[in-house]
């Protein structure tokens, strides 16, 4: 905000309260109007209405409109390239080079422009285990940002710790900047540019917070595997018995449907690492897809969009009373929500647990011709790891129709991985092997016939599958091996109708099931393709055969 007319703001009294020794002009910001220091939620919440970034809505969460982009700008990310972690880096599609005067150029036109302006500060933490923390400034000039990185970030615990909070990566964003394409070579004026090498993230034109979420979750993706750490996209949660699971998948597939289980302690809904101790959730809140939300099958989700500290993005509300519509897609499909993790009723307060016993890749097959549940066997669980088979839903990122896309997204997080994905794979087969896990592929997309002829599955039969799988209950059962995949398919299972777990069956037309499969491994072994000279061969061969 270009406070020109110096209004005094709400929290204006108790901006500095809060305030790091360490201070801003170490970012090359100065001249700034009024810097707000670690506000709490309540604080953020009337500098929010005050400066009309959003609307209190019943039950208090907050609703914002997130303008032009509603999901992540996968086309305007950027990695600068030099020579100090360059080579860790797995160039490409993903991790798009840039040129590090470039670089400077921009973050220096971006301290300009922010000169005279109000911003907002949240100093906190990556990793809720002490050991692999990363200590993050996320910057931002919207008061409602800064609810954001204090709901999705662990926030300090002291005014003493404020004090002497000493950032090791920071985060940028200022949604009202631009970059100029014939000058700094970015596609459009939206960036989002990580210099790994100065510890630091900068966007511009776009107030999508799903941007400052991901671009953390990148910086964790580089640092961690560096320490032995699998850095991982998926939810976790844990059982009455301690025994913990991890759901591995992109967005739309289920990852924070699925793990919000009544009957289950939730780690963390999106993000994790994996040490030689056991699993860690990265974040501090969860970040939901609310599209059509479901009262009774996502209780503990729908709940949380009706909570004083929420965020609810672009979701469509009636201005006279204030209640919330989560069926109306008029703005988007892609409608968030944001919640402290605390919010669910069953979530483990210290996100953390131990060594996993049982891995759920979850892919949506909008082609309908997956199994809903398949063991995998560590060469296979590698396989699909790498391969990442899934659709992308409608909405999740710029430029998607409302039919699914389909993808394959290396490590279920292809857009955040920074290193090689063999990198990844290999941490997780050690891993595997180490502590004795039972891997499973999960399909909670389409069955009866592809997008537009079949249906999506019910969620009540994938968490009947789930259920089984994580209770042991699919250890004694008799399976099938798929002709195709050849991993091992159950022929029962308990709550379940026999018909489900033989997908050709809800086919009306057999032959046009068996060409769909076969067309489906074909560009399962297409793709491999790309990743055949870094990986055994073993691995290769535990994929589909023609």
């Amino acid at each position: 905000m270009n406070n020109l007319l110096d209004i005094k703001s709400p929290a204006q009294k108790t901006a500095l309260a809060m305030r790091s020794d360490y201070g801003l002009e170490h970012h090359g910001l100065s001249n700034l109007h009024q810097v707000y220091w670690n506000l709490p939620i309540e604080a953020l919440y009337e500098e929010t209405v005050f400066r009309r970034e959003g609307q209190i809505s019943a039950g208090g969460p907050i609703i914002v409109n997130t303008g032009q982009h509603t999901a992540r700008s996968a086309n305007d990310k950027f990695v600068v390239r030099e020579d100090t972690t360059g080579h860790h880096v797995w160039w490409g599609e993903y991790n798009r080079p840039f040129n590090t005067d470039k670089f400077n150029e921009v973050y220096d036109r971006l301290m300009g422009f922010l000169q005279g302006r109000d911003l907002f500060v949240q100093d906190c933490h990556a990793g809720a285990d002490p050991n692999y923390r990363l200590p993050v400034r996320v910057i931002t000039e919207l008061a409602w940002h800064s609810v954001f990185a204090r709901t999705m970030f662990i926030p300090c615990a002291t005014k003493e710790e404020y004090q002497h909070f000493v950032p090791e990566f920071t985060v940028i964003a200022v949604p009202s900047f631009k970059s100029f394409p014939q000058i700094d070579a970015t596609p459009g004026g939206t960036f989002i540019l990580l210099n790994f090498d100065q510890k630091v993230c900068i966007i511009g034109n776009t107030a999508y917070a799903g941007e400052i979420k991901k671009s953390v979750f990148t910086i964790m993706n580089y640092l961690l595997p560096l320490e032995g750490v699998l850095s991982m996209h998926c939810s976790a949660n844990m059982g009455k018995d301690g025994k913990t699971a991890l759901f591995f998948g992109l967005s739309g597939t289920g990852k924070t449907t699925l793990s919000a289980d009544p009957n289950r302690g939730l780690i963390g809904d999106d993000e994790h690492g994996w040490s030689d101790e056991g699993i860690f959730n990265i974040e501090n809140g969860c970040y939901a897809k609310v599209i059509a939300l479901s009262p009774t099958a996502e209780p503990q989700i729908y709940a949380c969009t009706g909570k004083f500290g929420s965020i609810l993005e672009n979701v469509i509300y009636d201005p006279v009373t204030r209640r919330i519509d989560l069926d109306d897609e008029t703005i988007t499909e892609n409608t968030r929500a944001s919640y402290p993790l605390t919010f669910i009723d069953n979530a483990v307060p210290e996100k953390m647990g131990g060594h996993p016993k049982n891995i759920i890749m979850l892919t949506c097959d909008a082609s309908g011709v997956m199994p809903p549940i398949a063991k995998l066997t560590v060469e296979q669980a590698m396989y699909h790891f790498i391969s990442g088979y899934t659709a992308k839903i409608a909405g999740t990122e710029v430029g998607l129709g409302k039919e699914p896309e389909i993808t394959f997204s290396t490590c279920f997080g292809a857009p955040f991985m920074v290193h090689p994905p063999y990198k990844y794979a290999e941490l997780l087969k050690l891993k595997v092997l180490r502590y004795g896990v039972d891997c499973w592929l999960v399909n909670t997309g389409w069955v009866g016939g592809k997008y537009g002829v079949g249906k999506r599955i019910s969620i009540r039969h994938t968490r009947n599958l789930l259920n089984a799988a994580l209770d042991g209950k699919l250890k004694n059962v008799e399976y099938y091996t798929d002709p195709v995949f050849g991993f091992q398919v159950p022929k029962t299972c308990p709550e379940v109708p026999e018909d489900v777990l033989y997908p050709s069956r809800a086919w009306p037309d057999k032959a046009a099931y068996d060409r769909a499969y076969r067309d489906l491994a074909a560009r399962f072994i297409e793709n491999f393709k790309k990743f055949e000279a870094g990986c055994p061969p073993e691995v290769c061969a535990a994929g589909p055969k023609r």
